[in-house]
């Protein structure tokens, strides 16, 4: 009862507002056309490639969207609650003979399943209820083929618009409740017997949004459809669950902020991201990549100090949220976050002047993969600077291989690593083993540890001070063997 009297207000609150079927109605904003110009591109341009795609559009409106959807695509299936909006798309598109137009309440609709390559969605989620969301959810993993795309944009925490609303059906999420939902939700193929599931390929922020009206909570999702595997890291189904809930928790990501400096997780804090930092004689304006980029001291630093644009990528949930609250305090507005996959996530050749990384690379399996689509999107004589763990020759000690299991580690000699570089089609590629420097930065994080030892036990517990120190004399101890080797890898795109 209480869905049909919200969907009853909704119809009667849209029939007010959609009388004319214009972009300022639909969009509940008198500055509507202006956003258009620089939204809809910035958006188009995080699709994947559609072209020869059959494309289902949820809450398509009167067509912003689905007009240059229709001209790349095979097939579009707009639809809309809203009549007037439907029938003003109508009018637009519907002489493009691979358009069907639809007025229809999404929570009751049914497609066959695997019907489409990539379902968009722009402000409709948040009209839904849990119970409803969760349900549309597992519907358009079932429609979507294998390895096809879902893409939705949401309000989070606030409405959008400047229109006065006097009904209140919207359900304004956090962006942690939706990314729960996604990786919670699968649906079992009865035919194949094979259970599918969403991967995070990238979660931001709207830019536009950002820019025009500093509104923080336009955010926008990319997921993959992928089957499930059984456990594959330590009970978790994605290396993503297992970085979020084993090793990178948020309280796990404080305590270790806590031990490295104010928006910092990695080896030396502030004082190696800025040495390392110095190395690429960064210029105003440049554009920079962080690969791994934590909670952001690096990014923050980097605008700071040389002027440049970066842009901060992570798989951590946790990481990129904190992050993204840090931005808001910093307000640096050439800085920017997104949670993605870098190994799936495409960007244009030659978008960026500089590629950096530290210490997240490890986790990767196909690092020549990797590697080239960072030649790819670094501009001519862009630089790449890369800082990870690598491994001796085997055999390790039996300590050392537990290690490498329990984190999920792909470790390659420093050789090896720099030949991979080279591989990828980078030249001018400088190898450097810094395990001495890691050595003597670990012991004085040992010793500062010691010195703030009361105030993070009452700010955490001993368990996670032990937890980090324990970590920090084990790698001591791996580097004494010569199992553990700490890289720096400096290279150019010729």
């Amino acid at each position: 009862m209480e869905s049909i009297s919200v969907r009853s207000t909704m119809t009667e609150f849209w029939k007010e507002h959609s009388k004319e079927a214009t972009v300022e109605e639909m969009m509940l904003d008198s500055n509507a056309r202006e956003l258009t110009k620089q939204e809809l591109p910035e958006i188009l341009s995080l699709l994947p490639s559609i072209k020869g795609q059959r494309i289902l559009e949820l809450g398509a409106g009167i067509g912003r969207y689905t007009s240059h959807l229709l001209v790349r695509a095979d097939h579009v299936t707009a639809v809309d609650f809203m009549e007037s909006f439907i029938e003003k798309n109508r009018q637009e598109n519907g002489h493009h003979s691979n358009a069907v137009f639809l007025q229809a309440d999404v929570t009751k609709l049914n497609f066959p399943k695997n019907s489409f390559d990539l379902i968009f969605s722009n402000w409709l989620l948040m009209y839904l209820s849990n119970e409803e969301l969760k349900s549309l959810v597992e519907k358009m993993l079932s429609w979507l083929t294998p390895n096809g795309f879902l893409f939705f944009r949401e309000s989070c925490n606030h409405q959008s618009g400047d229109t006065k609303r006097d009904f209140n059906p919207t359900h304004y999420r956090t962006q942690s409740q939706y990314n729960q939902l996604i990786t919670m939700t699968q649906w079992m193929d009865p035919e194949g017997r094979k259970e599918f599931g969403f991967d995070i390929i990238l979660m931001k922020k709207i830019i536009t949004y950002m820019k025009m009206k500093n509104n923080q909570n336009q955010i926008c999702w990319l997921l993959e459809k992928v089957p499930r595997l059984s456990s594959t890291q330590g009970g978790f189904t994605t290396f993503q669950q297992f970085l979020d809930n084993r090793q990178y928790t948020r309280r796990g990501i404080l305590c270790y902020e806590k031990m490295f400096g104010a928006g910092f997780v990695s080896t030396g804090g502030a004082s190696t991201t800025k040495e390392f930092v110095d190395l690429l004689n960064l210029k105003p304006g440049e554009k920079v990549l962080d690969v791994g980029c934590g909670i952001g001291g690096g990014n923050f630093y980097m605008a700071k100090k040389f002027g440049v644009e970066v842009l901060g990528l992570d798989l951590s949930q946790n990481m990129v949220e904190i992050a993204m609250e840090r931005a808001v305090k910093e307000k640096l507005p050439q800085v920017h976050f997104e949670l993605a996959d870098a190994t799936k996530r495409s960007f244009c050749e030659g978008s960026f002047d500089v590629i950096y990384s530290r210490d997240t690379i490890l986790h990767i399996q196909d690092k020549l993969a990797l590697f080239k689509r960072f030649h790819s999107w670094l501009k001519p004589g862009g630089r790449l600077l890369i800082s990870d763990y690598c491994c001796g020759e085997k055999p390790w000690t039996p300590q050392f291989q537990a290690y490498v299991k329990q984190r999920c580690y792909i470790l390659h000699m420093l050789g090896e690593y720099g030949e991979l570089i080279e591989q990828a089609g980078f030249c001018n590629v400088r190898t450097e083993d810094r395990t001495a420097q890691f050595i003597q930065v670990i012991k004085s994080e040992l010793e500062r540890a010691e010195v703030i030892k009361d105030e993070f036990i009452q700010e955490f517990s001993a368990e996670d001070y032990l937890a980090i120190t324990n970590g920090w004399s084990d790698k001591l101890q791996c580097c004494d063997t010569g199992d553990q080797v700490w890289g720096l890898f400096y290279a150019t795109r010729d």
